[in-house]
Order: structure tokens, then sequence, then C-alpha cells
């Protein structure tokens, strides 16, 4: 039996909690059927951070089929906490910050809100320097010119031009944003399954492709002692006949160029040379080819230290949480605002097949479509000589096609997909929190303009490289947020809000001073004790399982420092 929706029947329009952009929505106006929020989610997971965050796990030593798994796994358990917390959206038509007043008070709300916004504007920022590279490359493709490494005025060309499209759907509001995301989504997954289709094409096969996967766990070049000496063995890639591509290489021992050396058996891995340091020497390594007449080289990378003994299933097991903790924390900011989303769909029946429709299977997919084309790429461009140099990031990979149309195409295509995903998992939530802080002043627009200039202040362009350590703090602070929403929700009030309530300064969740002080405890707890393995190795294990720790010590302590004021309040 589907459940029923409540309507607000009280005048509030001259309260400073209230405001068009945060009223419920009339049931009239609820418009995003299953289909809608399932093309949203698709629209959301098809994006370059997916396809980047298997690539993480393989270096990391993965397979393709354990990070695939991890992946599956990881958002089959967030869609539920989705899922639960996307009721409240349906029933009462409220955001998430209107939502979160029943917990954290008035005003309590703004911290957690504020938290949440924060994050998402480093996300928007992310997508938008991506985006913007998107754009540098179609032009350097239009014009005949190499994109090239590092930095350059283009690539902020680029990204300000990407960031003016962002503002432009931000500003036509949320119906604009339902229209991309149901038209972006069907393009996309055929993309996907394009690009497959590529790489089984061109590397001779299915199995092939993705037999290459070997050679991307492989640490380009590794230390290790032998009858106490030192010696380097270096892997290089091999193409499709098993030969290694490269046809020289050098070693750099702690500063020492050894100079360039001829790789004689173009079969044989690894290469391996004994170093002249007694002890533990510091080595970098570089190989080159030759390729229509021109000297090709690797990037030069620094040979990590073998540890022997080190594998095992404890060491296997921790790993697999490190990574389910990374992946839960990659949607841990949308499983708390998804009410900005699901207050849109009519039934609840809705909210939940669009969810379970549109998130996992879309995250497995494009995660693979990431892993199969880069395991392709490595054996079929000759420029890609070390596994470090594999092109994870598609706007890279797609740079490295001649054929000008087909850059252009597939780099418009990136485009839409990174737009659908910054539009709606990272402006909907920190404009509604913004709007939140003065729902008078602040309508969702400029929430959105104020999310769209601290993208810019948070300089993304460093932040990029850093997206798997970034996603375990943020899981850490958010995971605790959702715990004591989810409660208050169901434990607490039973689903049951008093809305006219939620918008009124001497209402029932007021509190004393705006803040309560049960979810103020409850949130510190958690974060703190997520987070303090981050401070003190001997407990790593917490920040290891931060989101998984914040989420249940804030529930728990929620819970009973909220039970006794119940308890006192019915007595």
């Amino acid at each position: 039996m589907e459940e029923e929706i409540i309507e607000l029947t009280e005048d509030l329009s001259s309260s400073n909690l209230y405001s068009e952009d945060l009223r419920p929505v009339p049931k009239n106006q609820r418009t995003w059927s299953k289909w809608d929020l399932a093309a949203i989610w698709v629209g959301m997971a098809v994006c370059i951070p997916t396809y980047l965050l298997a690539s993480y796990m393989i270096v990391d030593g993965m397979s393709w089929i354990e990070a695939l798994i991890i992946i599956g796994v990881a958002n089959l358990i967030i869609t539920i906490p989705m899922v639960l917390n996307g009721h409240a959206g349906v029933k009462y038509g409220i955001p998430f910050p209107v939502i979160g007043r029943s917990s954290f008070g008035i005003n309590g709300i703004h911290l957690a809100a504020g938290v949440r916004g924060i994050v998402a504007c480093g996300w928007f920022g992310i997508q938008t320097w991506i985006g913007g590279l998107a754009i540098y490359a179609i032009y350097c493709a239009a014009v005949g010119v190499d994109p090239g490494l590092g930095l350059s005025v283009g690539k902020f060309v680029g990204f300000g031009i990407f960031w003016l499209i962002n503002i432009y759907f931000i500003w036509k509001g949320t119906e604009s944003i339902k229209f991309l995301e149901k038209y972006a989504a069907p393009i996309l997954v055929l993309i996907g399954i394009g690009m497959i289709v590529w790489g089984s094409t061109q590397s001779g096969g299915f199995t092939v492709a993705l037999n290459q996967n070997k050679q991307l766990q492989i640490q380009a070049a590794e230390v290790f002692q032998q009858n106490n000496q030192y010696m380097v063995a270096i892997n290089p890639i091999k193409d499709m006949e098993g030969r290694i591509k490269a046809s020289e290489f050098r070693i750099v021992e702690n500063g020492r160029d050894g100079g360039w050396i001829e790789i004689r058996d173009n079969q044989n891995t690894p290469i391996k040379s004994t170093l002249a340091s007694s002890t533990l020497p510091e080595v970098q390594v570089q190989l080159r080819t030759i390729i229509d007449g021109k000297s090709v080289n690797s990037s030069l990378v620094t040979a990590s230290f073998r540890v022997e003994n080190q594998s095992g299933l404890s060491k296997k097991l921790w790993q697999y949480l490190l990574w389910l903790t990374i992946m839960v924390g990659f949607w841990a900011t949308m499983s708390l605002s998804i009410a900005d989303i699901t207050r849109y769909a009519s039934t609840q029946r809705d909210q939940i097949a669009g969810q379970f429709i549109g998130l996992p299977g879309t995250m497995v997919l494009y995660s693979f479509v990431g892993i199969f084309v880069t395991c392709a790429a490595i054996i079929n461009f000759d420029d890609i000589l070390i596994a470090a140099d594999a092109p994870w990031d598609p706007v890279t990979l797609l740079s490295k096609f001649s054929n000008p149309t087909v850059v252009i195409f597939s780099q418009l295509a990136l485009l839409v997909a990174t737009l659908s995903t910054n539009i709606a998992a990272n402006v909907i939530a920190p404009a509604n929190a913004f709007s939140n802080l003065l729902p008078k002043k602040i309508t969702f627009q400029w929430g959105g303009i104020i999310t769209g200039a601290i993208g810019i202040i948070i300089c993304p362009w460093i932040l990029l490289d850093e997206i798997s350590n970034i996603l375990i703090f943020i899981s850490g602070l958010l995971g605790p947020v959702l715990g004591i929403m989810l409660c208050d929700y169901y434990v607490i009030r039973k689903k049951n809000i008093e809305l006219a309530e939620l918008y009124k300064h001497q209402g029932a969740y007021s509190y004393k001073m705006g803040f309560n002080p049960a979810a103020i405890i409850a949130l510190m707890a958690g974060v703190g004790l997520a987070l303090i393995g981050y401070f003190i190795p001997s407990l790593n294990a917490l920040y290891t399982l931060s989101w998984f720790t914040g989420f249940l010590i804030s529930f728990i302590i929620y819970y009973f420092m909220m039970r006794k004021e119940v308890n006192r309040a019915i007595s």
C-alpha cells in the first residue's frame, strides 16, 4: 500500500525559514517518474571520476574482477540509505536542509548542510575542470595542435567556458536539470557500449583486451634485494604479440644517470639490473622508443621497494575494506541530500525503483568501460610504454586518436556526461544548503552561483590527483550526519514529522538556540572517532572504515540521547 503524501496546510510565507525554493513541493507538481530518477542517476554515475575509480584499485594491485565486485557491493550498500533517506523527500516534499531541522535544529542543520555543501563545491570544481579539459582538447583537435601536459592558458580558458555553461543550467532551474538528465542518459550509455566495441575490435577480441589487466597491476619498476645486492626490476608494457614496445631504458640511481641501455630481448620481463648502492637507493626509471622517426619517452617513474612476505588474507581483506569505504564515500554526499531530488517524485515506489535501477548497475557498467578501454589502449597505442602512463583519464585517451572528427565527437560526449553529473550531484544540494542560510535572500539560483564561485576558489586542478584520499576523509564527515538523520526519522519519530513546525522559529524543532544538543554531541563523537585513526596509526582501522564507523557511532549515541528526551517528554 502506497504511503500518503503530507502537504502543508498552513500559510507560513511570512516566516524567515520559508521560501519558494525550500517550501514543500505540492503533490500536483510532482512530475518526476521512476524513469526520470533513473535517468538522473545514469547522468550522475556516468562521469570521469567513476571512470577513474577502478583504475586506482587496479594500480593498487587488484584484478578487474575484484574491482568491479567492490564497486557493485559498495553501490548496493549506499543505495539502501539513499532510498531510506529519500523517503522523507517524497512524503513531505521538502529538501535535505529542511528535513535536517527536525534532528539538528533550525540552526544546527547549518553545520551538517554546510559540510555537505562545501564538499559538493569541491566536486563541482573538479568536474568543471575536467569539462574544461575536454573543451580544450576539442580546440586542439580542430586546429591541429598538441594539448600538451601540465597547466596552460588554454586549459584555464576551457575551464572558464565550461563554468559558464554550468551556470546557465543552474539559472534555468530544476526543470532544465530534469530535461538535461533525461536526454543525456541514453546517449551516455550508448557511448559506453560503443567504447567497449572499439576496444574489443581493435584488440583482437574481448578476452585479449581484458587480459591486459595483468600488465596494469604490476609496478612499472621495483627495487629489491638479492644476495646482499640491490637490484631493480623494470616491467615495460608489451604489445599484442607479446613484444616489449620500448627499445631502450635508463636508470637514475641517487641522482646519477646511467645512460640509455638497449633492450635486447623484447619478450623477457621483468628487465633486471644490478644497482651500485650498498644501501637502499632512490631509483628512477624511464623507457623510450622510436615512432615515425621520432623519439618517444615514457614518464620518469620512481621505483617502489618490494616488501617480501607482504601478501596474505588479512592484508587483502583490509585492502578490500579500504576500497569499500572509498567507494561508499563516493556517493556519501548524495545519500545525505537525496531528498533534494526525491521531493519531485510522486510515489515511494518511483523513488525506490528509480534509484535501484539507475545507480548500482550504471556504476558497475561505466567502471567496467574505464577498465576495458584502458586495457585495450595499452596494446593499441605504441607510445604507452609503462603502466604509469596508461590513459585512465578518458580525456587523455581520446586525445590520442589521430582523427579530429573522432576526438571532437568523443570529447563532446564527455562534456555532456560531465555536465549532467555536475548539475545534478554537485549543484542542487549546495544551492539548497546556501539558500537555507538566508531563505528570504538567497534563492536556489544564487545558491548555485555561490557553489560555482567556491568551485573556482578551491583550485580543482590541484585536488584532482587526491580523489581517493579525499573520499576517505569525506566518508568520516558525512557518515555521522546520515546516521543521525536516519535514526531521527525512522527510530525516534517513526517517519512522522510535524511539517509546519519545520518553518517556525518557536516550533517543535527550534530547540534551545536552534541547536539540538543530542545531534551535535553525536556528530562530534562520530566524526572524532571516525577520523582519529588518521592521526593515531594504532587506530587506523577506524579511519579505514570511516563511513561505517561514523555512521554507527553517531546513530547509537543519538538514539540513546534522544530516547531519554522522548521518554521525559511523554512522562
